[in-house]
C-alpha cells in the first residue's frame, strides 16, 4: 500500500501539470474541428494518444533495467530544469514582463493557419487531421514525461497516472459540454503551480538520488513546494513595481 502522504503529491503535480497540456491540445483539436469537422480533429488527435501509448509501452520496462539511484538523478535534475523554466515564466507574467497565455488567441490563430493552409494545400481533411495529430503528440509527450518523472522515482507510476487520466477526463468533459476554447481555466495560474510542484520534486528525488535524507520523509516535499512558492512570489514583488514603473 502507498501512503497517502506519499501519493498525494504525485496525483497533484500529474494533475495540475497534465491540465496544462491537455487544455492547450484540446484548443487546436476544437479550431481542427470548428474549420472541418471532428471527423479529421478526432482521428488525428486517435492517431496521437495510439502512438503516445506505444512509446510508454516502449519506455516503461526500459526504465526497470535502470539502478533508482541513478534514475532519481537524473529524473530530479530534469524535473528542476522543467519546472524551473515554468516556473521563470509564470513569475515574468505574473510581473507583466511576459504577456499571459491566451487560449481564445490560440484558437483563433491555428484557425486562420489552417485555413491558409487549405487553401494552399488542398488537401483539407489531411492537414487538419495532421494539426490535430501534432498538438495531440506534442502535448501529450510533456504529460507522459511529467508522469514518468513524477512516478517512476519512487513507484509512483499509478498515482500519477491516475492525476493525468483524471485532467484528461475533466478538461475533455469541460470542453464538449461548453464546446468553446477553455479561456476561463487560469492556465496561468496553473503554470505557476506546476513549476512549483516540479521544482520541489527535482530537488527531492536529486537529494534522494545522491542519498542524502529528507527530514519528515515525505512530508518534506510540502516544506520545498513551500519554499519555492515564497520565492517565487517574492521575485513577483519584488519586480512588478520595476515593471509598472518602465511601463508609465
Amino acid at each position: 500500500m502507498i501512503a497517502w502522504a506519499t501519493a498525494a503529491p504525485a496525483v497533484g503535480a500529474a494533475f495540475v501539470a497534465s491540465t496544462v497540456e491537455v487544455v492547450e491540445a484540446f484548443t487546436i483539436v476544437l479550431a481542427v474541428a470548428t474549420l472541418r469537422g471532428w471527423r479529421p480533429a478526432l482521428s488525428g488527435a486517435a492517431a496521437a494518444l495510439g502512438a503516445l501509448a506505444l512509446i510508454v509501452a516502449a519506455l516503461g520496462p526500459a526504465l526497470n533495467l535502470v539502478p533508482l539511484r541513478a534514475l532519481q538523478i537524473v529524473i530530479g535534475v530534469l524535473l528542476l530544469l522543467f519546472g524551473l523554466g515554468w516556473l521563470r515564466k509564470a513569475v515574468l507574467r505574473a510581473a507583466g514582463l511576459m504577456a499571459l497565455h491566451d487560449e481564445d488567441a490560440i484558437f483563433e490563430r491555428e484557425k486562420i493557419r489552417l485555413g491558409d493552409e487549405v487553401r494552399s494545400a488542398r488537401a483539407a481533411d489531411g492537414i487538419a487531421a495532421l494539426a490535430a495529430f501534432k498538438a495531440v503528440l506534442l502535448e501529450g509527450l510533456e504529460v507522459v514525461f511529467i508522469v514518468l518523472a513524477v512516478g517512476a522515482g519512487r513507484g509512483l507510476m499509478i498515482p500519477a497516472s491516475i492525476g493525468a487520466l483524471a485532467a484528461f477526463v475533466v478538461v475533455m468533459a469541460a470542453g464538449l459540454l461548453i464546446h468553446k476554447p477553455l479561456a476561463r481555466v487560469p492556465e496561468n495560474t496553473l503554470k505557476f503551480l506546476v513549476g512549483i510542484m516540479l521544482s520541489a520534486f527535482g530537488v527531492f528525488w536529486t537529494s534522494e538520488g545522491l542519498g542524502a535524507p529528507w527530514p519528515g520523509g515525505d512530508l518534506a516535499l510540502f516544506g520545498l513546494a513551500a519554499a519555492f512558492a515564497l520565492a517565487a512570489l517574492g521575485l513577483v514583488a519584488l519586480v512588478r513595481p520595476r515593471s509598472q514603473a518602465a511601463a508609465a
